[in-house]
């Protein structure tokens, strides 16, 4: 989150976040209802205290084929061994830049880019692959940077995903103009470093191959190329609130419950009922019809 938000920011008592039997519990009722994937997100995951612990306890679940966590990469080289042995796949790294001045602008913090260097060579060294790397490009900021992150994707065997600049949250200073759509990305690698498009693409991000064997490369455009109609995820907040839209401006209360002493089945008939009206269609009518609404900040419900 901005600086500004977190000098001020006023932290949830323990009391109103899920304890871990309780995640677990519900993550074994979406697998129940047909979920495939489990993604630890954030906000930050990786300064939950325990998260091996966690990752343990989601692993065990029956019917889950990926456990993953998505990281800004701080605390990766001492956490990537204890979460490997806990039974997480693989994990997401978000790196906007590879030049120091502006990683920190654009993180605004003091953490170096070596920090998350190492975290990515300790992740490799564990097993967690393949790794990914999500960056958000922002034209006038980061641009000039596509072809070295594209290289650094090659030279380092990890995949790389460019994702549209969108208007999450209401912070993040969002400007249309700032955005840089993936066809300009596609024909600017594609004329250095021949790609194709391929034909099974990973959930919302489009892949494509490096013609000369080079590994793949993905683009998530949310903004040029909305897929509202094509999302099926769902997301779960700390406090236990199920967003079925990473714009959504309201979450369903998981929560109360979860602590009702209400059984698997009376919960997965709520989560059922929710999932199947749902109408969330932020990304297309992005525009007039969507300007004055609120959104829930990424730092709750992440990407």
């Amino acid at each position: 989150m901005p600086r500004e938000a977190f000098e001020n920011f006023e932290y949830l008592k323990r009391s109103e976040i899920l304890d871990f039997e309780e995640i677990a519990r519900l993550a074994r009722i979406f697998v129940r209802l047909g979920v495939r994937k489990l993604r630890l997100t954030g906000g930050e995951p990786l300064l939950r205290k325990d998260l091996p612990v966690l990752v343990e306890m989601l692993a065990a679940i029956r019917g889950v084929e990926d456990l993953s966590l998505t990281t800004n990469g701080t605390r990766l080289a001492e956490l990537a061994p204890p979460l490997a042995r806990a039974g997480l796949k693989r994990v997401t790294v978000s790196l906007d830049s590879l030049d120091p001045h502006t990683f920190r602008k654009l993180t605004d913090s003091s953490t170096s880019i070596e920090r998350v260097l190492e975290g990515i060579g300790a992740a490799r060294n564990a097993g967690l692959g393949p790794i990914k790397i999500n960056s958000v490009i922002r034209r006038g900021i980061n641009d000039g940077e596509i072809m070295d992150l594209v290289r650094f994707a090659r030279e380092n065997g990890v995949v790389l995903r460019f994702i549209e600049y969108m208007d999450v949250g209401t912070t993040n200073r969002w400007r249309l103009e700032e955005v840089v759509p993936t066809a300009e990305l596609v024909r600017m690698i594609n004329a250095a470093f021949p790609i194709e498009p391929v034909a099974d693409s990973d959930g919302v991000a489009r892949s494509w191959k490096f013609r000369d064997g080079g590994g793949t490369i993905g683009f998530v455009s949310s903004v040029s190329k909305p897929f509202c109609s094509d999302c099926v995820r769902a997301r779960i907040s700390a406090d236990g609130r199920l967003y079925t839209c990473l714009f959504a401006s309201e979450g369903h209360d998981l929560r109360t419950l979860v602590r009702s002493g209400l059984d698997d089945a009376g919960i997965s008939e709520r989560i059922g009922a929710i999932w199947t009206v749902r109408s969330d269609r932020y990304s297309e009518l992005r525009g007039e019809a969507t300007g004055g609404a609120d959104r829930i900040e990424m730092s709750r419900i992440g990407g």
